[in-house]
């Protein structure tokens, strides 16, 4: 199996190539410069792997939520490869991969990913991992004042993600006697969307491209 990834969802930008379980990668945290690099990523992963774009499986992209002009680049983008490619698409959650990331580096088994949304909120979602090592999220993924997260079952959670960093004092009070450690510099990254789309493709779930959309999960826009 080949897919290509891109995750631009937050500050970092990324794109991945997953070939047959190997993945390469490229990953840079830059802020407002998603679209200056994120082509020039997807060229040199190709042309190191000396692959064109016809000889892909599929494409994937993190389809949020994260800031909407982020979101938007990524899906515009992989929509644009996938029609004139004619390959399909695998959306895959911005905090899903953050979760997968936490247990492919950690072997976390509980993550309460948070993404800063602004607006004194943030994007949230609580996963845990199976046997087959792939996130679950429990309940839906939302967007919340930190102070109003919903609490999850049990104890030994980690958290993750940039809102840990903006509401670190109001998550760990709100989550007092669940929270296990948390660490704030963890973004989405395309090695993860690549990972989560893999199981996905292999389980039928490849979209058309005008059907790959990106989630934002509120009206108001929130910008890089």
């Amino acid at each position: 199996m080949k897919l290509l990834a891109i995750e631009t969802a937050t500050e970092a930008c990324s794109a991945a190539l997953y070939i047959d379980g190997a993945v390469s990668w490229r990953y840079q945290v830059a802020p407002r410069e998603h679209s200056r690099l994120l082509m020039p990523m997807l060229d040199e992963l190709l042309a190191a792997a000396q692959l064109g774009l016809a000889q892909l499986d599929a494409v994937a992209f993190g389809r949020g939520p994260g800031a909407f002009t982020g979101v938007r680049i990524a899906a515009s983008a992989i929509q644009g490869i996938a029609f004139g490619a004619d390959l399909p698409v695998l959306p895959v959650s911005s905090l899903a991969a953050i979760a997968q990331g936490m247990q492919r580096e950690f072997g976390a088994d509980r993550v309460l990913a948070a993404i800063d949304a602004r607006m004194s909120e943030v994007y949230w979602g609580a996963y845990r991992f199976g046997a087959d090592g792939v996130p679950e999220c429990l309940g839906d993924e939302g967007v919340r004042a930190p102070e109003h997260v919903p609490l999850p079952t049990g104890s030994g959670w980690c958290g993750a993600g940039s809102g840990w960093d903006t509401y670190a004092d109001v998550l760990q009070q709100r989550l007092s006697g669940k929270l296990e450690s948390w660490q704030a510099d963890r973004f989405p990254h395309a090695r993860d969307i690549a990972l989560l789309a893999a199981h996905d493709f292999t389980h039928g779930l490849a979209l058309a491209a005008d059907q790959a959309l990106p989630v934002y999960l509120r009206d108001k826009v929130v910008g890089n």
